[in-house]
């Protein structure tokens, strides 16, 4: 420091600069006695011998902006310790008119629209702004009939939701419930609506897993297959067909082809899927069993016995 009073900051030459990489020690003065302050601290010091001297110009109302800054920063900082900044986003851009009005759905045949903005959470106050997309798709998501969603804002009360929804393969029964199945045997939701009754039913532990397998197996026999009410899972290794009319036919584990074309020629030659009976065996390659109905079984008893007592009485005839 000068005589003035001034503070005299050493310039320090180009030596000095080359020896910085050296582990020398600073001297505290310069040769004539003058202070030298360290590189870092010159800058400030320069400024605020400029503020106190009013070479620095504040502008007017600097003071009240910074406290409000202040006070501003220790609130929000406040409301997020607390939990409450979702709550103040949502009612601060709501107030400026950024509240939900209108939510635009597409692609939902089987998903209510009730559904979606019960899980969105829409109560006429919710901020377009403050809404959280990455949560309401996670929502969406898990609707029974959602396969993808995709949720988008549109500024400035507007949200468009577009789903892209499961395909309703057939009907799978297990126990006393029924729901309705994907082509993978994915179940989508319990059955509720009789607008599905036309789709193939199957019945059984592990019948929804093969049933696109088994039911492939008839694309050449489409007429039978038309007359088909239930495809049955035995034990999980083979199926039985349940017919319109109530005839079963049961088929074997393996070489179900071999089956069914014994089955189309036993039906074209002799009609027999419109007889009174109750089943048709096909499960043995060598043979195949007819199981006749209670009331065929018993005219069949009947004509039986007639014929034995006629046989008799031919024979008692005839030794007389």
């Amino acid at each position: 420091m000068d005589g003035g009073g001034r503070v005299v900051f050493a310039v320090i030459g180009r030596k000095a600069r080359r020896l910085r990489g050296a582990r020398l020690p600073l001297p505290a003065a310069d040769p004539d006695g003058r202070l030298v302050l360290p590189r870092p601290f010159r800058r400030m010091a320069r400024f605020l011998v400029n503020l106190a001297s009013g070479r620095v110009h504040i502008p007017a109302h600097t003071g009240t902006i910074s406290a409000v800054a202040f006070y501003a920063a220790t609130g929000l900082y406040g409301m997020s310790v607390g939990g409450y900044t979702y709550s103040f986003a949502q009612s601060t851009t709501t107030a400026f008119g950024f509240a939900i009005e209108d939510v635009k759905v597409s692609g939902n045949n089987e998903t209510s629209e009730i559904d979606i903005l019960q899980l969105l959470g829409l109560d006429g106050t919710t901020s377009l702004v403050a809404l959280d997309i990455g949560v309401a798709r996670e929502k969406l998501a898990h609707l029974p009939w959602v396969e993808t969603v995709a949720v988008r804002k549109v500024y400035p009360r507007t949200i468009e939701v577009t789903l892209k929804e499961r395909e309703a393969y057939a009907i799978w029964q297990h126990g006393s419930e029924l729901s309705l199945i994907e082509k993978n045997g994915s179940v989508i939701a319990p059955l509720r609506d009789n607008k599905f009754t036309a789709l193939p039913l199957f019945v059984g532990q592990d019948a929804e897993a093969a049933a696109v397998d088994f039911e492939e197996q008839f694309a050449g026999w489409p007429d039978l297959k038309t007359r088909v009410k239930a495809f049955v899972r035995v034990a999980g290794r083979r199926w039985d067909l349940h017919l319109d009319n109530g005839v079963v036919v049961k088929l074997p584990e393996t070489d179900v082809q071999r089956a069914m074309q014994e089955l189309t020629r036993l039906d074209a030659e002799q009609n027999l899927l419109e007889r009174d009976i109750a089943a048709i065996d096909l499960r043995l390659q060598d043979r195949t069993t007819i199981q006749l109905t209670p009331e065929a079984a018993a005219r069949r008893q009947a004509v039986v016995e007639a014929r034995d007592k006629a046989v008799k009485k031919a024979e008692r005839e005839k030794q007389i």
